[in-house]
């Protein structure tokens, strides 16, 4: 072979190499994980998790008059369709049953104060107000290890006396804006469509009934398709904001 050949040949194989490394190679694409609070992870191949949240607003699920029978089955629920909620707790249910309070909390939900025995507190003195919220801070404490700073008054019922109580015990008031009236025995399906409301910044009522605990797959769909997340209560302000 002559030595302009041998020339020739090594130009080819050079362009081919060049040619080769200049050939882009395929970048496996981030996968994506959901957290319970709504907001999504996005994995780049051997870096960190980077956390990038899709909500167009918070809501705020609160569940009132927990413990009862079927607060594991909610809890479990709300679990395994990724959400996070308020759960305004009974002191005299809690003090007979902090294993399921413990529970709550364990499933990353927030712990509320709810009365001591659930009475119309605007139609108590001071003393006995003050009583019904300390008696169930300490026994939430107990069961928590922290004492709660969400109040939420039974039936919704409040006066000038209650709101100087809780706000002397470190307690924010905290009502709602949607009633889905499971406790006047709505549907699942009725449920599910007062959740419907929710919009950014609102507090819908609800409570771990099974016609409830049964409407939360679908919930869940619903404030996703529409971009929602469930928010903490903001103790500051008495409204979801994004869980810290």
């Amino acid at each position: 072979m002559s030595t302009r050949a041998i020339a020739i040949l090594v130009a080819v194989a050079g362009v081919s190499l060049l040619a080769a490394w200049a050939i882009p190679t395929r970048r496996e694409s981030p996968r994506l994980a959901r957290t319970v609070d709504g907001t999504s992870l996005r994995r780049e191949p051997g870096q960190h998790v980077v956390k990038k949240s899709p909500c167009a607003g918070y809501v705020g699920l609160t569940f009132d008059d927990s413990p009862t029978g079927n607060t594991q089955d909610l809890i479990d629920a709300l679990r395994s369709a990724g959400l996070r909620a308020t759960m305004f707790n009974i002191g005299q249910r809690a003090q007979n049953n902090q294993a399921l309070v413990r529970a709550q909390l364990d499933a990353g939900l927030w712990i509320g104060n709810h009365s001591f025995t659930h009475p119309h507190l605007p139609t108590l003195p001071e003393a006995q107000v003050r009583s019904q919220l300390q008696q169930t801070q300490d026994v939430l404490q107990q069961a928590t290890g922290a004492a709660p700073r969400l109040f939420r008054p039974p039936y919704g019922e409040t006066n000038e006396t209650v709101r100087y109580v809780a706000q002397q015990l470190g307690l924010t008031e905290v009502l709602w804006d949607i009633d889905s009236e499971d406790w006047a025995g709505a549907t699942s399906a009725k449920i599910i469509e007062a959740a419907g409301y929710l919009g950014p910044g609102l507090i819908i009522l609800m409570h771990d009934l099974p016609a409830t605990v049964a409407a939360i797959p679908q919930i869940a769909a619903d404030l996703a398709a529409r971009g929602l997340c469930a928010g903490m209560i903001s103790p500051a302000t008495g409204r979801p904001v994004a869980p810290a």
